[in-house]
């Protein structure tokens, strides 16, 4: 079927036009269970090439984390017919630019390529779906590489327990597998015996748990031919079950310290469960998150920095995620500033959310700023890959690319109101002191 998505460059105006010009894209399934999406843009001689499995931190099993992740780095290794070592020469050689990523909830693989290479970067991710080379030489070099990873971004990262979640996850939640981070631990990938890899992969990485997304210079028609022929005769895989744990509600305060050898500077965190990340509440969150902290404008910044010169940096952000999120909000304490007195400047802040609507000229910077958010995520080839995978896996709905912006222009300043007088309650969530280790002070 054909829908529509907004261009880049005509979506400049929307602030000031309120529409902006319109491209198709095609989405379909090949007997296997593999879902397509094609998007067609011959203004520029680039194409990506993206697959993205619906597998994530969250379906691994207990006394295993870290499978998911570990594999956005094994399925790099090699394939039956790309040489162990040569996956990153291959795209390199031919023009061509390559990652991946891993979150609680998906995976995603992807290469960007000069056009006339479309045909390459199908079949190498049709390898990496069907011929990966497993074996104990690669885990044990991977093995190594993510220790590394884990080390530079985590343990000694300043405030790396809390970016990736070492820090938070098991404080909020106690049965969902979102306690877990998505790095997971060493302890289990070392445990891990050669048969579990090949036994995840063969669970989770079947055509019928992916999301195959081709945009940029291409002709539709011959593509879907090239897409036949490489990846219709997959064999489809094992039903992959949805993960289905409910958490009970937090009724109380959940008051924790964690300490880091890595900093000096100790920072207030409060941090609040928040519904699926499409639901629309979840959008309401983004915003106030942008009312916070979005910029030296945003009302803490301007309260805690610059007025009461309290706070030497805040913060606040959504973690969203399929299943549950999460909301982190606090800041880095200025001097001697004790943290109780960060708490409370937070907490008055959060209390003119919950009892005064916020000015109509506030609003509207909001909504520029957010139309300004929607523009840049789709200013090229990669970006629309990306969110069409996206919105096609974790929410259900690829139309999201076209619609999600108007779900943003239908929030109020009634709705941020509720949002805030919903979710940000102080017996509903963990006031965590972020301190460093008495032996780094």
């Amino acid at each position: 079927m054909i829908r529509k998505i907004s261009s880049a460059f005509c979506a400049l105006f929307l602030t000031f036009s309120g529409f902006a010009q319109e491209v198709e894209y095609t989405e379909y399934d090949l007997d296997n269970g593999l879902h397509v999406i094609l998007h067609q843009d011959n203004t520029a001689p680039v194409v990506t090439v993206g697959v993205m499995y619906h597998v994530g931190a969250k379906n691994e099993v207990e006394g295993r984390t870290g499978f998911a992740h570990f594999f956005e780095h094994l399925l790099f290794e090699g394939t039956e017919n790309i040489a162990r070592g040569e996956w990153f020469n291959i795209v390199a050689a031919n023009g061509g630019s390559n990652n991946a990523n891993t979150t609680a909830d998906r995976t995603y693989y992807y290469e960007t390529f000069p056009s006339n290479n479309l045909e390459l970067g199908l079949w190498m991710e049709s390898e990496r779906m069907v011929h990966p080379v497993i074996n104990q030489i690669g885990v044990d070099t991977q093995n190594e590489v993510v220790k590394e990873e884990k080390r530079s971004r985590v343990d000694n990262a300043p405030y790396g327990k809390i970016i990736y979640g070492t820090g938070i996850n098991h404080y909020m939640f106690k049965k969902h597998p979102y306690k877990n981070t998505v790095i997971g631990t060493m302890a289990d990938l070392d445990a891990a015996q050669l048969d579990e890899f090949k036994a995840f992969f063969d669970k989770f990485y079947g055509p019928n748990n992916a999301t195959l997304v081709v945009a940029g210079d291409i002709d539709t028609k011959d593509t879907k031919e090239m897409i036949k022929k490489y990846y219709a005769g997959i064999p489809r895989g094992p039903k992959v079950e949805s993960i289905n744990i409910k958490e009970e509600s937090i009724t109380s305060t959940i008051k924790a310290k964690e300490y880091d050898s890595n900093i000096q500077i100790p920072a207030k965190l409060y941090v609040y469960r928040t519904p699926a990340m499409n639901e629309r509440d979840a959008y309401v969150l983004d915003m106030i998150s942008s009312i916070l902290t979005d910029g030296k404008s945003s009302r803490m910044y301007k309260t805690m920095v610059d007025d009461k010169k309290e706070a030497l940096q805040v913060l606040a952000f959504p973690r969203s995620q399929e299943d549950y999120g999460m909301y982190v909000l606090g800041a880095l304490a200025m001097g001697e500033t004790p943290l109780e007195t960060l708490g409370s400047s937070i907490d008055e802040e959060i209390k003119k959310l919950k009892t005064e609507l916020i000015s109509e000229n506030e609003y509207q910077k909001l909504q520029n700023k957010f139309e300004n958010n929607f523009v840049n995520s789709n200013s090229s080839v990669q970006g629309i890959a990306s969110s069409l995978a996206t919105y096609h896996t974790l929410y259900g709905d690829t139309d999201l690319i076209n619609k999600e912006i108007e779900i943003y222009r239908g929030i109020t300043r009634e709705d941020i109101k509720k949002v805030a007088n919903e979710y940000l309650n102080e017996n509903q969530r963990l006031d965590l002191d972020y301190l460093p280790t008495p032996d780094s002070e």
